[in-house]
C-alpha cells in the first residue's frame, strides 16, 4: 500500500493526523465512519464556500445566473475527478473490506477529492483547505471567458426559443450498490422523440439524456 504522506506535497499541507487523508482514501462500502463518506458530505460544502467566494471575487461584474452557471461546472464530478486523476489519488485509495476490489469509477474518485478537501479543512482549517481548491481549480475557473452552459440549459433555451414547455425530467431507474449507483433519466419535450439515459447521479444523468436530445432536435435546425 502507498504511504499517504506522498501526497503531502501535491496537497501543499502536511497532515497533523494522518488518520484524516487515511479516511479520506479509504473506501467504506457501508461503513461511514471507517470511509470516506462522511468527510465527502463536509467536503462537498467546504468546496462549494470556496468556489463561490472565488468566483464572486474574480468576476465582480457578472450576474448571479451566470456565477451560478460556472459554479456547477467547477464543481460538478467531472471536475472533481479530473482533479483526483491529476494528484494520481486512485494509488493511495484503499477498500475498508479487503474481499472488495474497489471499482475507481468517476464518482468514486469525485468523492474522494471531496473527502480530501474536508480532510484538509479538519486538519488545518479553512486556509488550508482553501489554498488547496484555489491551487488546482483557478486554471478550470479561468478556462472559459463567458460563463459554460451546459446541455439541460441548452435544451431548456432551445424549448423556449421554439414556445414549448420546459424539458420534463423523469426517473426511470435506479440500480446497483449505495457508494456506486446508476441512475437511468428520461427527458421529454412536448413534440420531440422521448429520451433516456444513464448516469452515476441523477444530474450526470439528465444532462446526458438533454445532450443526446439536443442531437436530435438540433440536426433539422
Amino acid at each position: 500500500m502507498a504511504d499517504c504522506t506522498e501526497l503531502y506535497p501535491r496537497l501543499g499541507y502536511a497532515f497533523k493526523e494522518k488518520k484524516l487523508l487515511q479516511q479520506a482514501l479509504t473506501l467504506g462500502f457501508g461503513d461511514h465512519f471507517s470511509g470516506y463518506e462522511r468527510l465527502e458530505f463536509l467536503g462537498d460544502r467546504v468546496l462549494g464556500v470556496i468556489v463561490a467566494q472565488m468566483l464572486y471575487q474574480h468576476f465582480p461584474h457578472e450576474a448571479e445566473g451566470d456565477l451560478a452557471r460556472r459554479f456547477s461546472d467547477l464543481t460538478r464530478a467531472e471536475t472533481l475527478a479530473a482533479v483526483s486523476r491529476k494528484l494520481q489519488f486512485s494509488e493511495y485509495i484503499i477498500s475498508a473490506a479487503p474481499s472488495n476490489k474497489p471499482e475507481l469509477t468517476k464518482a468514486v474518485l469525485s468523492d474522494v477529492c471531496e473527502a480530501v478537501i474536508a480532510a484538509l479543512f479538519l486538519d488545518g482549517g479553512f486556509e488550508a483547505a482553501r489554498q488547496f481548491v484555489v491551487r488546482y481549480w483557478e486554471d478550470p475557473m479561468n478556462k472559459f471567458t463567458a460563463p459554460p452552459v451546459d446541455s439541460k440549459t441548452k435544451l431548456q433555451e432551445w424549448a423556449q426559443a421554439r414556445g414549448l414547455p420546459l424539458p420534463e425530467y423523469t426517473q426511470l431507474d435506479r440500480t446497483g450498490p449505495d457508494h456506486n449507483p446508476v441512475f437511468t433519466m428520461q427527458v421529454t419535450v412536448k413534440g420531440q422523440p422521448v429520451v433516456s439515459a444513464v448516469g452515476k447521479s441523477k444530474r450526470e444523468a439528465s444532462q446526458a439524456a438533454a445532450a443526446e436530445l439536443l442531437k436530435k432536435v438540433t440536426k433539422h435546425d
